[in-house]
């Protein structure tokens, strides 16, 4: 034990220290952001393409993958039936791949569409071979259109939308274009909240500050519109991965093609009510990011680049390591507290606290500026995001070690039911219930485990640790509270 002790806390402050580097990264983005040069405008064509005859718009084929899909299928269909653009350049398809009552759904709203002089096609498989990728590669073979955007079940695509992006293709180096995810239920509960603020910078910063960089970011699946020649010169939808966009957005950019990010197009979407589906959700990302920096990296490293789009891809790639990186904080903070014991406490802060600084400081400080750049009054949020990032660590850390060994694997969908504003579950929502208990399980043990440190430091009398070391406690007891609570409301709407 006297040598693990001290290996255990080296170990502890490497974890530290990767997790300063990334809340460093942070930091730059965010001088970056405030540094920006002025976004490009939009094209003078935009205006003047309304005018235009229908046979000079180009013809653009709509993707909807679908899979179990009940609460949510119908409003897809509604919206993007509804879509500003000439009849005859739009080819809608619904990517149907459902093994329930949503098949009868589709089918149903989509007759009742095609009365009203929409075409729109359900093309449905065999299978599910290649899940997302799959059934978007299936599509795509059918597909007319010279211009490809996509749409996720829970997406709700404002009329204008291709009005706000095709314009971009004009461009003849443009392979797609990305708009901004909004949050048609955020106000829902603190969870959603929480989320919202989680997300938010991805597109308002991240995607931001690489699109004005000249740096690579990503599709993100959905609400976004590719170049049908950039998805096929890049070699098409594959399915080695579980983020099947992100592979596919770095194969097209290392092919030449440029990506563009609108912010000012905002698509409403529907956020994760439920831990469970957050969780799965949040695991496929880690897991398929993790997969897509394996197979791209390399290829990526070896391209004549600048230096400047290499570091930023590792970075963007690798991101989802802190996970990881946080449950080994976590893991090792009792045996890196016990054997520094001997060590003053001004000794301890000169290490401590600009580590401590690096890491929680600059992440909290992160999105505390984008909530307040965007104006919201978020602070609680602010300060629960810390505790549910902690929670969810070690679930997340082995989607990251599957992504570091495994290629491919299945694709867990994320349930969604049609919830707006603070409208209440549909009644059959427990049909989509997941996984709890084994993380409940989990997540009672490392409760109890992360109390270790809090009572070292009570003992001791070290009162200023004692913040500190609460953190972690308080994110395993609100995640497991989030999980019991819907276990409970499971049971009693399945009754």
């Amino acid at each position: 034990m006297s040598i693990l002790l001290p290996i255990l806390t080296a170990l502890h402050f490497a974890a530290l220290l990767g997790l300063s580097l990334y809340g460093l990264h942070r930091i730059w983005l965010l001088r970056c952001l405030y540094s920006a040069r002025t976004e490009p405008g939009a094209p003078l064509h935009l205006k003047a393409g309304r005018g235009a005859a229908p046979e000079d718009y180009p013809l653009v084929t709509v993707q909807l993958p679908l899979y179990n899909e009940r609460f949510v299928a119908q409003r897809l269909l509604d919206a993007t039936a509804q879509l500003s653009w000439p009849a005859g350049r739009i080819d809608i398809q619904v990517l149907d791949d459902s093994d329930d009552d949503t098949r009868e759904l589709v089918d149903e709203r989509a007759a009742w569409w095609r009365a009203r002089g929409v075409e729109l096609t359900v093309v449905r498989r065999e299978g599910r071979e290649g899940f997302k990728a799959g059934g978007l590669a299936h599509g795509l073979a059918r597909a007319k259109g010279e211009l490809v955007a996509v749409f996720d079940a829970d997406f709700i695509p404002p009329a204008d939308f291709l009005e706000q992006t095709v314009p971009w293709f004009r461009d003849e180096k443009v392979g797609m274009v990305q708009t901004r995810w909004g949050f048609c239920n955020a106000e829902y509960s603190w969870f959603t909240g929480i989320q919202s603020l989680l997300l938010g910078p991805h597109f308002s910063i991240e995607h931001r500050v690489r699109y004005l960089r000249g740096l690579f970011f990503n599709f993100n699946g959905t609400a976004g519109v590719w170049r049908r020649a950039a998805i096929d010169s890049a070699g098409g939808w594959q399915a080695d991965t579980v983020t099947e966009d992100l592979d596919l957005s770095y194969r097209a950019q290392l092919a030449g093609w440029r990506f563009v990010y609108r912010e000012e197009c905002q698509v409403p979407s529907e956020l994760p009510v439920t831990m469970a589906a957050l969780r799965s959700q949040q695991q496929r990302w880690a897991k398929g990011s993790i997969q897509t920096a394996r197979k791209i990296l390399p290829r990526l490293l070896r391209e004549r680049l600048p230096l400047a789009v290499k570091l930023e891809a590792l970075a963007h790639l690798m991101a989802n390591i802190y996970w990881l990186l946080g449950l080994v904080v976590l893991l090792t903070l009792y045996p890196a507290v016990t054997w520094r014991v001997g060590i003053g406490l001004h000794q301890m802060l000169r290490l401590d606290l600009p580590l401590f600084l690096a890491t929680s400081g600059a992440i909290m400080g992160y999105f505390l500026c984008y909530s307040l750049k965007t104006g919201a009054n978020r602070l609680r949020d602010v300060l629960l995001l810390p505790a549910l990032t902690i929670g969810l660590a070690p679930s997340v850390s082995f989607s990251v070690l599957k992504g570091l060994f495994q290629n491919g694997g299945t694709f867990e969908r994320t349930p969604k039911f049609g919830v707006r504003g603070r409208e209440h579950l549909p009644g059959l929502a427990f049909l989509y219930r997941q996984k709890n208990l084994p993380y409940i399980f989990m997540n009672i043990v490392l409760l109890g485990y992360s109390l270790l440190p809090l009572a070292f430091a009570w003992e001791r009398e070290t009162w200023l640790a004692i913040p500190l070391f609460l953190l972690f406690p308080c994110g395993f007891a609100l995640v497991l509270l989030k999980d019991l609570g819907e276990c409970l409301s499971s049971g009693r709407s399945a009754s």
